[in-house]
Order: structure tokens, then sequence, then C-alpha cells
């Protein structure tokens, strides 16, 4: 069956950042090579037609009604305290990786958003120019050293690699909101959180409405936004000799 956007808008965050990727996606090491990130592709696939059918059932239809009843600045609000009440996984990562003025950053912005920001309701930090970082257990592990890893499409969570489904496991510890609803079964800052990532996607999902395969375009889309997350926004540029020889 063939699979169109309108049928499967399940692209993950990856969507958020196509803008970006496309003026930055030159800048990877070498091209991807299908048999080696993906030999899996025949299992990812299905799984991907899954997600597919998921997110036409359950995911999109309750994130469109969540959209909906929900007026735009409470969105803001709600939005706000959940990225805030995500934010010391990510000042946790930053530590792991050795980033101890960027950690140093990050936990400041967390105390002004949480105390002056009202529980993070408003973004204080941001309007006094506080940098924003985005780390998880995922990145860390690049960080350390584990740079390539397999492709791995996920039930329900969409695009991964072995290394980042790995990575979910760190970020149920460290993650307040992972850890909530994988810990202690307190799911709705999860859901909700879940349901603002999905809103942000259907603004971008025209991007890909005319794609010949969507799988392929959302893998490799996921991929370079790793790597691109991986490398801070400044990944290495390409081997131009090993593209030569190819």
């Amino acid at each position: 069956m063939e699979i169109t956007l309108k049928n499967n808008p399940f692209i993950n965050q990856a969507i958020v950042v196509l803008t970006v990727l496309l003026l930055s996606a030159c800048a990877s090491k070498q091209p991807l090579s299908a048999p080696e990130i993906d030999p899996w592709e025949p299992m990812n696939r299905s799984i991907f037609k899954f997600n597919a059918g998921f997110d036409k059932v359950l995911y999109r239809p309750i994130s469109s009604g969540y959209d909906k009843l929900m007026p735009d600045p409470i969105q803001e609000v709600v939005g706000n305290m959940l990225d805030n009440l995500a934010y010391p996984g990510t000042i946790i990562n930053l530590l792991l990786q050795g980033r101890l003025k960027d950690a140093w950053t990050g936990t400041k912005r967390f105390v002004i958003n949480s105390t002056i920001g009202i529980f993070g309701a408003l973004d204080v930090a941001s309007s006094a120019e506080i940098p924003l970082h985005d780390e998880d257990f995922g990145q860390t592990l690049a960080v350390w050293g584990w740079n390539e890893s397999r492709y791995l499409m996920l039930p329900i969570f969409g695009p991964s690699t072995i290394r980042d489904a790995g990575g979910r496991l760190g970020n149920t510890y460290v993650e307040p909101v992972s850890y909530l609803a994988g810990q202690k079964s307190i799911w709705t800052p999860w859901v909700l959180e879940k349901a603002h990532v999905r809103i942000r996607l259907m603004e971008q999902e025209s991007l890909i409405k005319d794609s010949n395969d969507p799988y392929i375009l959302v893998r490799d889309v996921w991929l370079q936004n790793r790597e691109f997350n991986i490398y801070n926004g400044d990944p290495p540029p390409p081997d131009y000799e090993a593209l030569l020889e190819e």
C-alpha cells in the first residue's frame, strides 16, 4: 500500500527542523548508505506503516482535538511549562558531556523560568537572552564515542537508532517528564508533550506531501537532524575525497 503524507503525518520531531536541514544537509560527513545505516529496512517499513495507522486513528485526531479546544495562549503556557519541566534532563546531559559552562547557563535558565517565569509558564530566560540547549542521553552516548548506529523505527515512538533507543532508557531517569511516565506511571505531562509535538508537525505536513517515498525522506531527515544536534549545529564538512572515490 502506498503511503502518502495525508495518511502518514507521523514524522516525529525531524520535520520541525526540515527547513534548516535542507540548508545544511550537505554538511554530513558522507552520503547516507542505506545498506549500512538501514539494514533492517523491510522491518522498519512495516513498523512505519503501523505508526501511520496509529497516527491516523489515534495520535493525530487526539492532538487535533486538543488544538481546536485549547486556545493558543493557553497552549503556549502549557508548552512553556512542559519545556521547563523537561529541562533538567538537558542540564544533566550537558554535565555528562563535560560542558560545564553550558550546564551552568542551563541551570540559570531553569531557575529563572521556574521562579520569575512562574513554574515555566513564561519563558523569561529567552527574553533575557539566556541560551537554550537541547540535549538528551542519545546525544550524550554519541559524544562519548558511539557515533555510528543502525537506524531503527520504533513502534509508536517513531524514528530512532539502536543508540538512541538505548538513550531513551537513560532519559527515563534524567528527564522529569519521561521519569514520571516510565517510573511513576504519571502520564499526563508526557501525553501533553507528545500532543504539542504533533501539533507543530501539522504545520509542516505539506513539506513532504508530494514525496515519492515518505519512509526514506523521514529516515534521512531524521538521521541528518540527529547529526546536526549531536554537533550542536556545526557538523563536520563533507569528506570530498571519499565522495569522489565513490
